[in-house]
């Protein structure tokens, strides 16, 4: 039983940060064409993935999200470790279902592309934590928009060409020029998204400020 409903909401808002952001490794090494430039489908689940960390910085501090974000990334490793064995296990030869090679073509992701993506998840949080606290410390508190827009704008640029880096541009996989439009494309949607999202945030802070409270009463 959770003591406060402050601990009710980390409990929430980690299970949402926790469950988009493995979703999003899982499905990020399929490349869609957007107007002509490959992109992740990766990027689906990363809105929810913003709007989290955000919040989980404005009421848990820097270290309610570094521990979360290196929690995440163990839990995104031991997923890719079992989809290792899971791939290495046959299925079974008389019973009609995902074949062997369904599954692997669908979870069998490269190395270099889980590399990628856990090396740019936890760059990306790390940064987007550190700007944020810094623009709150500025800005004594005021201006949500600014440390969550200003954050998510810098770490994103990150993520977004460190996975493509690792994942696609070091291993041949992407030419220079495919490297720097997709990464471009990828920033520049997540950039859209994370602007959209900012009424998103005042309201969930208006939520979670008149949830909080009701324990103060």
């Amino acid at each position: 039983m959770f003591q406060t409903k402050k601990d009710t909401v980390y409990v929430i808002l980690a299970g949402i940060f926790i469950t988009n952001a493995v979703t999003a490794e899982l499905i990020g090494g399929k490349l869609i064409d957007v107007f002509g430039i490959p992109m992740s489908i990766g990027i689906l689940p990363w809105p929810v993935v913003f709007l989290t960390t955000d919040l989980i910085n404005e009421y848990f501090g820097e270290k309610g999200v570094r521990r979360l974000s290196f929690i995440t990334a163990c839990l995104i490793a031991y997923c890719f470790f079992i989809l290792f064995f899971a791939m290495r296990i046959p299925a079974h030869p008389d019973i009609p279902g995902v074949t062997d090679a369904q599954f692997s073509a669908v979870f069998g992701q490269s190395q270099w592309i889980i590399v990628g993506s856990i090396t740019a998840f936890l760059v990306s949080q790390l940064i987007d934590v550190t700007l944020f606290h810094f623009v709150k410390s500025k800005t004594g508190g005021r201006m949500l928009w600014l440390r969550s827009t200003g954050s998510t704008v810098i770490s994103q640029f990150f993520d977004s060409f460190i996975v493509l880096g690792i994942a696609f541009y070091m291993t041949g996989k992407m030419t220079t020029e495919q490297y720097i439009q997709s990464g471009l494309a990828g920033y520049l949607v997540k950039l859209s998204i994370a602007v959209l999202l900012t009424p998103l945030i005042y309201l969930a802070h208006s939520l979670i400020d008149k949830y909080i409270h009701e324990d103060k009463r």
